[in-house]
């Protein structure tokens, strides 16, 4: 049925305006402040933008530069980094 189970929800998202996008991000950055793991929000940021460097942007707009950081001081063992490269 599916070639990639991987990308279950990617080809929906690619047919989104980038207003759709962003309306979801920030759900996903309230659902984050509500207890969303940060990982969570990353991948799922990923994978609505598109790519890692428009889930940045996004990212970026919608917390503060202190929730960022506090962010990925939670992120422990091998998260660390991959948060620290969607948060910085």
């Amino acid at each position: 049925m599916l070639d990639n189970t991987n990308d279950l929800g990617a080809a929906l998202f690619k047919t989104w305006t980038e207003k759709q996008r962003s309306d979801e991000i920030e759900k996903l950055v309230q659902g984050f402040r509500n207890g969303v793991p940060v990982g969570i929000l990353c991948k799922m940021s990923e994978t609505i933008a598109g790519d890692k460097k428009k889930a940045r942007k996004y990212l970026k707009k919608f917390m503060s530069s202190a929730e960022r950081t506090a962010a990925v001081a939670s992120a422990t063992g091998a998260m660390s980094p991959i948060v620290k490269s969607f948060l910085f």
